[in-house]
């Protein structure tokens, strides 16, 4: 759990200052549970130049709290909490210093968001909070104002934890808040749990990841490892602490994500997902007559490592052939040219006018590569820059997978068209992810699976 703050001040000396204004928002990952905002009288003058900033003024003060009549307030809602502010250092500091001034020794684990955007987000022009948000088309009123600069902190927060492909946010949280007893266990865990599209992380006593998985309903799907007998599931069973998980709001973007972060992460209950899933890929090239050929390969082999990347790839060679057989009959493709057939001259099917002749060079290259370039392009992106739109965690949101040159370059949610409508600040919020035959795989199926998802072709600069 998460107290996300801001707070304003006198200005002057250090640890001179006094609280003018403080918000605080409980975050548990994924929603705020609680709020706290309140204007503080500091019993101190406030500096001119912070007026000007924040337009807070002495007269609107006098009748404001001062900081021994929220105190309560502040330490119940920080409670078992992490606190996470835009320079924490100061915020924490400032803080610290009131609960002393009260006799109170206050102490609270803090997170910085610009420590945590200068690593998530190393191409920022700037850190400071109104320049970093604006360059993410996060939308930002009351700047300068605890609640206003609060809100996007939390926001910011939120688009950080899932750049945090490492998880390092999380298992430095299940580690603070582990006590080292683990309650009525696993029904108590799985309580906790949403019946919604996400992915979900299995921690251990040390917060560390021993097990990642995705799906369409998260709550059933832990039950599910947590009421099986099978060796593994015990002893996940025997080692869970704890279970954190992310709402995707669609099973693509769950899907893109829990391959990624199996392959950073490198659970040990994940043994099979570590490697490729996909060991055979359908490949093109052109014979000496100029025909295009299609044939199926292992991906590994010196043949097809030689060549461009697989038109498509599979899990197994059955996957791969049925896929190749049903392209030669749909595109009225020659058996001999998709490898399906070894004759030494014309294919079965010219025998009984299937075949048009391409296998014995009567039909035109130009007539017969229109009709293999149409297959090609079945298992192909429709488009090679696109955008992908989805629904997204919450009401209002959308989630966003963006393909350029081809190429598969991460995964954003936003619930502002300016974002979207700007390619820089799109990649700006992107979780850049590998462009791996996998990934791609994943997509490919999806889009061939599935409906209600919208693209958008965009033109690179």
């Amino acid at each position: 759990m998460y107290a996300i703050l801001d707070i304003e001040t006198t200005g002057g000396q250090y640890n001179e200052e006094g609280i003018t204004e403080i918000a605080i928002y409980k975050y548990d990952g994924h929603k705020v549970t609680d709020r706290f905002i309140s204007l503080v009288n500091p019993e101190r003058e406030i500096q001119p130049f912070v007026v000007n900033l924040t337009g807070i003024n002495n007269t609107m003060l006098r009748s404001a709290p001062k900081f021994y009549e929220v105190a309560k307030r502040i330490v119940e809602i920080t409670e078992d909490c992490i606190l996470v502010a835009h320079n924490a250092q100061f915020d924490y500091r400032i803080l610290r210093t009131e609960f002393q001034r009260l006799g109170f020794e206050y102490q609270r684990k803090t997170i910085c968001t610009v420590e945590l955007s200068q690593k998530l987000i190393p191409e920022a022009d700037s850190y400071s909070l109104g320049k970093l948000v604006r360059s993410l088309g996060i939308p930002v009123s009351d700047r300068h104002r605890a609640s206003g600069d609060a809100q996007a902190t939390v926001k910011l927060f939120k688009l950080l934890l899932a750049k945090d492909q490492s998880k390092e946010i999380v298992r430095a949280s299940i580690k603070s808040e582990n006590t080292g007893t683990l309650s009525p266990k696993l029904l108590n865990i799985v309580e906790q749990l949403p019946e919604k599209v996400g992915v979900y992380y299995i921690h251990r006593e040390d917060g560390g990841i021993i097990y990642i998985g995705k799906s369409k309903n998260i709550k059933r799907r832990v039950n599910q490892h947590f009421a099986r007998t099978a060796k593994k599931a015990r002893l996940i069973q025997k080692e869970v602490v704890a279970v954190t998980y992310e709402e995707t709001g669609n099973e693509l973007i769950a899907l893109l994500k829990e391959n990624e972060e199996i392959k950073k992460n490198q659970p040990k209950y994940n043994r099979s997902r570590k490697r490729k899933l996909f060991a055979y890929g359908l490949f093109q090239q052109k014979n000496e007559h100029g025909y295009t050929e299609l044939f199926t390969d292992r991906l590994k082999n010196n043949r097809s490592s030689a060549l461009r990347k697989p038109v498509a790839t599979f899990t197994s060679i059955h996957e791969a052939k049925n896929t190749l057989y049903k392209l030669t009959e749909e595109f009225e493709l020659c058996n001999k040219l998709t490898g399906l057939s070894d004759a030494k001259k014309h294919c079965f099917n010219y025998s009984i006018q299937k075949c048009k002749g391409a296998c014995i060079n009567l039909e035109s290259t130009g007539e017969y590569n229109e009709r293999a370039e149409n297959a090609v392009k079945k298992y192909s992106y429709p488009h090679n820059n696109m955008l992908i739109i989805d629904k997204g965690r919450e009401t209002g949101e959308r989630s966003v997978v963006m393909i350029e040159k081809s190429e598969f370059k991460g995964i954003a949610f936003y619930d502002l068209n300016y974002q979207i409508n700007n390619i820089d600040i799109l990649k700006q919020v992107l979780t850049p992810m590998k462009n791996n035959a996998d990934a791609r795989h994943i997509i490919q199926m999806y889009l061939r699976k599935n409906n209600g998802y919208k693209i958008i072709e965009y033109s690179q600069k």
